[in-house]
């Protein structure tokens, strides 16, 4: 096993060789890389280095951006392009550094194929939690990046965050949970790893890492290279198994191109024309991605250069592997309510059930109302007081709005009737200090609600 991560890192390390050869030199008035001590909750033991460009938005977007074994963050951020990306953008980077075997990031323990699990994902959602708090990055435009184990830690940050990360670009990755313990991480001494699931498979394994979630599924972007004898080419078929499914998406592409002599490029596009998943496949390529100009189609897939590929309208209200259309890249702490019928007045009978799910400083919740009384609500709007300092930064099903420890939730279009006897239900991130306890208190239009 020694030898085989001997010479994984061998390889990866020649990745960033070869890439930094490649790479566009960053200008003299550039920004540099900057150590960040003291970010958070950090049971990986990883190294934090964060890129804030000169010309940096006021509310930035958030790029992680993960190395390969053998790596650093310094390293990924020398030899790839995001860096000089940010630069002209004005999105921020983070470059972690990973510690365990070879510097590989954990994509194998038990603890990382759980949300909260105490590894790797945990640091690096400290990072990103670090980044929106101190440098006021936009919680609505936060993406992950990564080359081999790190395009292993892309698949596993957007299976166990998905209302955290809006897409993300995996070059010579695996799909999430593709090893099974430590012994079976062995990518160097093994083809192909991670084959023989179905895509209905694949995709129960993002979808059971998070049973409550209600919001859209993060977009993805695949690379691979048809000579790649470290992370086998066929597993690039394997994550777009994965993330076609959690998307609802047939395995039939719905177009395919030739971006570049060599490129094959196949998209999957929901039925409203947003493309979801979109697989590169680099003819002759080895263990060598990112190479120049890579770094560019994925910044454009996040919607960072000012040319979306892909427009976003309001998120879907469906949990299940339904075409689901993306959240708007746009620096909105929550959707826009859509026109709904007036309010029922107040005096509906209603239960009102919150389920948080905590990391470090940040949480995720999910709220369900059920009306209870004997009239249909049409037109909803919840309301409650935090009893600790949470604020919300995301939402999905409803309308957020926050001012001082006073919340307001409204309905969207889509989920405005509540029958009676029924329920309907929305979630949001937010992040918090100290402790993190439940509302002791909702009102569902101005009533009362009893809580579960």
């Amino acid at each position: 096993m020694k030898r085989l991560l001997t010479a994984l890192a061998g390889a990866c390390t020649a990745v960033l060789i070869v890439a930094a050869a490649l790479v566009f030199a960053h200008p003299a008035t550039a920004a540099t890389l900057t150590e960040v001590t003291g970010f958070g909750a950090n049971p990986g033991n990883l190294r934090m280095y964060v890129y804030v460009p000169n010309g940096a938005q006021q509310n930035p977007a958030i790029v992680l951006a993960m190395h390969p074994c053998g790596g650093s963050g310094p390293q990924f951020y020398s030899s790839s392009e995001f860096a000089s990306l940010a630069d002209r953008y004005g999105f921020i980077v983070i470059y972690p550094s990973a510690s365990k075997k070879s510097n590989c990031f954990d994509n194998w323990s038990d603890a990382s194929k759980v949300r909260g699990g105490q590894t790797d994902p945990v640091s690096l959602m400290s990072m990103v939690t670090y980044v929106e708090q101190q440098y006021h990055g936009d919680p609505n435009r936060v993406f992950a990046t990564g080359s081999s184990s790190g395009a292993m830690m892309t698949n596993a940050m957007l299976a166990l965050y998905p209302e955290v990360f809006k897409a993300g670009a995996a070059f010579m990755g695996v799909p999430f949970t593709c090893f099974p313990n430590e012994a079976a991480y062995q990518p160097g001494g093994n083809s192909a790893p991670c084959v023989g699931k179905t895509a209905q498979q694949w995709g129960d394994v993002v979808r059971n890492a998070n049973p409550g979630y209600r919001g859209p599924w993060p977009r993805m972007q695949l690379w691979h290279g048809t000579n790649d004898t470290v992370v086998a080419y066929s597993e690039l078929e394997e994550e777009i198994k994965q993330w076609t499914n959690v998307n609802g998406l047939s395995q039939t592409p719905t177009s395919t191109d030739t971006p570049q002599s060599g490129w094959s490029r196949r998209r999957y596009a929901d039925s409203s024309g947003i493309v979801r998943v979109e697989a590169y496949t680099i003819q002759g390529a080895g263990h060598s991605l990112p190479a120049a100009g890579m770094a560019a189609y994925a910044i454009q897939f996040f919607g960072l250069t000012g040319g979306n590929p892909s427009p976003s309208p309001s998120p879907s209200p469906s949990p299940s592997p339904s075409p689901s259309p993306s959240p708007s890249p746009s620096p909105s702490p929550s959707p826009s309510p859509s026109p709904s019928p007036s309010p029922t007045p107040s005096g509906a009978s209603c239960r009102v059930t919150y389920t948080a799910n905590s990391w470090n400083n940040g949480f995720t919740a999910n709220v369900v109302v059920a009306n209870t009384g004997a009239a249909a609500v049409n037109g909803w709007t919840v309301t409650w007081t935090w009893p600790g300092n949470q604020q919300i930064s995301n939402a999905w099903n409803a309308a957020v709005t926050q001012s001082g420890a006073q919340v307001t939730a409204r309905n969207m279009s889509y989920n405005a009737a509540i029958p009676a006897g029924g329920s309907t239900s929305f979630g949001f991130q937010a992040a918090y200090s100290g402790s993190n306890p439940a509302p002791t208190g909702f009102t569902l239009n101005g009533s009362a609600c009893a809580t579960a």
